[in-house]
C-alpha cells in the first residue's frame, strides 16, 4: 500500500512539473503578449547566468530601462526574451510566492510595447534610473523603474513607507519613504 502511495505522488509530481515546463501557445495568452513580437523592459533588470528571479535579487549583470527585447517563449512558470543589441537569450523564471503574480502579470510588469517616458523623472532619478540605484529624494515610481519591485514576501503593498528588497538569498536592504519620497536607504 505504501509503494502505489509513493507511485502516487510520483505521478503527480511528473505531472506537475509537466504541466509547469509546457510552452504556452498564442490561443493560451492575453491578446497584447506575442511571441516573436518586440517589447521594451520597464525597469533596470539584473540578471546573473543569462537568468533573472523575479525575486529579484540587485546583483549581477545590468539591463536598462527600455532595452528592446523580442519575446522567444512563454511557460507557465518562464519568460524567455531575446536581447536585441546582442542577440543574447535571458530567461526571467517567475517565484509567485515573491511576486504574487502569474506569468501573465509578470509579464505586464517586465515588459511593454511602449518605453517608459524618463522625461516625466527629475534629473537625480534619471541619473539613478540609468545606473540602477536608489538615492535619497526619488519617487516611488522611480525607485521601481531604478531597480524593480520588493518581493511581496517583505513588502506587502507598495503603499508602504518601507520596501524591502534583496541583495542576495541572505542579504537584504530596506528603501524608506517620507511622503513618497525616499529619505533613507539601509544596508
Amino acid at each position: 500500500m505504501q509503494n502505489l502511495f509513493r507511485g502516487f505522488i510520483y505521478v503527480i509530481i511528473l505531472f506537475s512539473l509537466v504541466a509547469c515546463k509546457k510552452n504556452l501557445n498564442q490561443d493560451e495568452l492575453p491578446a497584447h503578449i506575442v511571441i516573436g513580437d518586440g517589447y521594451y523592459t520597464q525597469f533596470v533588470i539584473r540578471y546573473e547566468k543569462g537568468t533573472h528571479v523575479t525575486t529579484n535579487y540587485r546583483r549581477g549583470a545590468s539591463i536598462p530601462v527600455n532595452t528592446k527585447v523580442k519575446l522567444s517563449n512563454i511557460t507557465g512558470r518562464t519568460i524567455e526574451v531575446e536581447l536585441s543589441n546582442s542577440n543574447s537569450p535571458l530567461i526571467i523564471k517567475n517565484i509567485q510566492k515573491h511576486t504574487g503574480k502569474n506569468i501573465d502579470q509578470t509579464f505586464d510588469s517586465l515588459f511593454s510595447t511602449k518605453k517608459v517616458k524618463l522625461s516625466k523623472f527629475t534629473s537625480l532619478e534619471r541619473r539613478h534610473i540609468s545606473s540602477g540605484t536608489v538615492a535619497k529624494g526619488m519617487r516611488k515610481k522611480a525607485v521601481t523603474v531604478a531597480i524593480g519591485y520588493p518581493p511581496i514576501t517583505e513588502t506587502m503593498s507598495l503603499d508602504a513607507d518601507t520596501w524591502v528588497y534583496w541583495s542576495s538569498r541572505f542579504n537584504r536592504f530596506n528603501v524608506n519613504f517620507r511622503n513618497g519620497k525616499v529619505y533613507q536607504v539601509v544596508d
